[in-house]
Formats: C-alpha cells, structure tokens, sequence
C-alpha cells in the first residue's frame, strides 16, 4: 500500500490510525508510518523534542533510574509551565512518545516518566497511571491490572537498557 501521507490532513491520519487500531491491524506495515507521521505533525506544532525525549529517557533506562516530566521538558528547553499542558492527555507529548516506541520497536519508555516526588519508587499517580493504561491499550496491550502492567513495562525498559549498556 503505498500512501503519500504528505496530502493526507491531521483528522485523515488520526481516522486512519483509528480504523487500523479498531480492525486490530497494527501490524500492517502502514501503521508505524501513519503514527510516526501523527508524531512529526505534533513536533511541528508543539515545542517538546520527541527525539530529545527518547533520549533522555533511553539514558535513564540505561541508568535504571526514573525520569521526571520536568526533565523531559528541560531536555527540550521548554519551562515546566509551558511543558505541562503539552504533556498529558491523549493527544500529548507522553501518548506520542508511546506511539513512537511501538513504531520503532522500542519499550514503552514512558513508563519510566513519573513525577518528580516518585523518582526513587517509580510510581505513577492514578490520572497518569490510567493516561498510559489507556495509550497501552490503544496500541493492542492486553492487561487487566494498570500497575501491574505499568511494573512489567518499567522492568522491560530497564532490561532493555541493560542490553544498551553491553
């Protein structure tokens, strides 16, 4: 299927993304173009670096340690106040992230982002352990306990930044 994503609009991408996500088809060979396209299309728009942001959090994962959402901003040079509503939600900065982790075939990295006051225990509050529950599922995760599946995912990164690190 060769598709020229440059002349489809932002509501044609998302509605094809969503028929992909609502026919389970994500592993089409469409599906990490058509999300990597959502992403680049939001970079352009927003001031948070995605690429900015897998770095630090492949550092962290290396480190296995957790990040903050405001090291996330302060990686792309943006203040906290500016970052914070640029990072939540179903659209945000950590829902694109999660994207572009499943289309390059990464963990889900941003199961290592967590509040500042949680950095040593690696917990998510309940609002943004169900925004990740919900952008796992989005991309065909099937789990009934979000803090479990939250756990497994931040033990996954940390293997997987253990192997970066050999």
């Amino acid at each position: 299927m060769n598709i020229d994503l440059s002349t489809k609009t932002d509501a044609q991408i998302n509605a094809l993304i969503k028929n992909h996500e609502d026919k389970n088809a994500r592993d089409r060979p469409i599906y990490p173009l058509l999300l990597e396209e959502r992403a680049r299309r939001a970079q352009a728009k927003g001031r948070l670096d995605f690429n900015k942001s897998i770095a630090l959090l492949r550092d962290a994962a290396i480190n296995q340690t957790c990040t903050s959402y405001g090291q996330i901003a302060e990686a792309s040079g943006v203040e906290w106040s500016v970052a914070r509503h640029q990072m939540n939600g179903p659209n945000g900065h950590l829902d694109r992230l999660l994207d572009l982790c499943h289309s390059r075939g990464l963990p889900m990295l941003p199961a290592i982002c967590v509040n500042k006051p949680n950095l040593l225990v690696g917990d998510l509050d309940p609002t943004a352990l169900s925004g990740f529950a919900n952008g796992a599922r989005r991309l065909g995760y099937d789990f009934t306990d979000e803090r479990v599946f939250h756990r497994s995912c931040q033990e996954e990164c940390w293997a997987w930044g253990r192997e970066q690190k050999a």
